[in-house]
């Protein structure tokens, strides 16, 4: 149900709320147009003639575009979002958009304008380097789910940031695109030609199925800190000297692995995808190596990083123990190795595909990354407890291929 103040914005109407606000000049000269291509929300950006300053607003809308009025959702996660942006924006400013106002009556909140970075999706396909995008993003990582968990929080504020964190609709979007759609012949499922023999496999494979459901679980079930919850390259601006972490609708207090699995996942996607990007085998082999090495480097430094704000921060004698925290990594490291396979998968058949692959042009190669893909989901769901270290990861990926 959507509230009684609640109503749509388009582009005039838009302006004639920016105008009532502090963050333009009396005398600003503003223009607006409409350039958002999710699915849940209105996206504009606003420019002063002038100045040339520019900021984003984004609208929740009361249902899924991609689907229309028929799939209702919450304008209430732009509440969520909003929130969320100002938690990670206190633990780590410099990855996070910055948020310069909210409404909570119209659902609106109005941010930096992030124009002279690319989406990190467009820019892995065009082949970009990133350097300091590993280092930048375990940053993120490191400090927004340590500091608002239980190996930091004060038990009471740990629960009282649950219970502003719970995201029904949006959680029961992912338990079914992620978890469930993907696992049986759903009518949601997306299946490209050609990839309908490999989905098959998948729906017969009672092993996988049983680990899958295990991670659901979890996903369900383990509220260790607080999740960005849709952590895919489509959700992160990048230059080469700066990361901007953007959209987290998805916003819940859940298993920290989720969060670096969706990272790790869209590289390796990206990956797969190769196989229709490079130019020749010397190409695909460089490309594919700096990916590699990137997603190894996305855990290793949050790993490194995470391990010293607890040994630092963590105040609780018994989550202190060395034993404890140690099986504390442990569990982060497979969860992030199952839950990548988990994103790997569903990008390939589910609902809503990557352009990595899908723009593809030719049909051969983009079969055969989709099913690289599959191969590289399925066995880092399948040995995710066998694995011990991010070195073996990059070898049993290698030897997927």
């Amino acid at each position: 149900m959507v509230e009684t103040n609640y109503r749509t914005l388009d582009e005039q109407s838009v302006i004639e709320y920016i105008q009532n606000l502090s963050i333009f000049s009396a005398d600003a000269k503003l223009t607006c147009r409409e350039i958002g291509d999710g699915n849940l929300n209105l996206v504009f950006q606003i420019e002063d003639q002038l100045t040339e300053k520019k900021v984003i607003v984004k609208q929740s809308l009361p249902y899924a575009r991609v689907v229309g009025e028929s799939m209702p959702l919450t304008v209430d996660r732009n509440r969520i979002e909003a929130e969320a942006l100002k938690e990670e924006g206190k633990y780590c400013p410099e990855h996070t958009v910055q948020l310069f106002h909210a409404d909570p009556d119209l659902r609106i909140f109005v941010m930096e304008d992030l124009s002279d970075h690319v989406i990190m999706r467009k820019g892995l396909i065009e082949k970009q380097e990133y350097p300091q995008f590993a280092d930048h993003i375990s940053t993120y990582l490191a400090n927004t789910l340590f500091y608002t968990s239980d190996y930091y929080m004060n038990p009471l504020e740990k629960k009282s940031l649950v219970k502003r964190f719970i995201n029904p609709e949006l959680c029961k979007i992912s338990e079914d695109l992620i978890f469930t759609q993907p696992y049986y012949d759903a009518p949601e499922n997306n299946i490209p030609p050609g990839v309908r023999p490999l989905a098959e496999q998948i729906w017969k494979d009672e092993e996988l199925k049983g680990e899958v459901a295990k991670l659901k679980h979890r996903f369900m079930t383990k509220a260790e800190a607080l999740l960005h919850g849709d952590l895919h390259t489509g959700s992160i601006f990048v230059r080469p000297d700066r990361t901007k972490v953007i959209d987290p609708e998805f916003a819940f207090v859940g298993p920290i692995g989720f969060d670096i699995g969706a990272v790790i996942a869209n590289l390796l996607l990206n990956y797969a995808a190769q196989e229709g990007w490079a130019e020749n085998e010397e190409e695909k082999h460089v490309v594919r190596s700096r990916l590699l090495q990137m997603a190894a480097d996305v855990w290793t430094l949050f790993s490194q990083k995470f391990t010293a704000l607890y040994e630092k921060d963590c105040h609780d004698p018994m989550f202190s123990q060395p034993s404890f925290k140690e099986f504390t990594m442990k569990e982060i490291f497979s969860d992030t190795l199952g839950y990548a396979g988990c994103k790997m998968i569903r990008r390939i058949y589910g609902l809503a595909h990557v352009a990595d692959i899908d723009t593809i042009k030719d049909d051969v190669k983009r079969l055969q990354a989709q099913r690289l893909a599959l191969a590289i989901g399925r066995s880092l769901i399948i040995n995710r407890h066998q694995v011990k270290q991010i070195n073996e990861v990059k070898a049993l990926i290698q030897s997927v291929e």
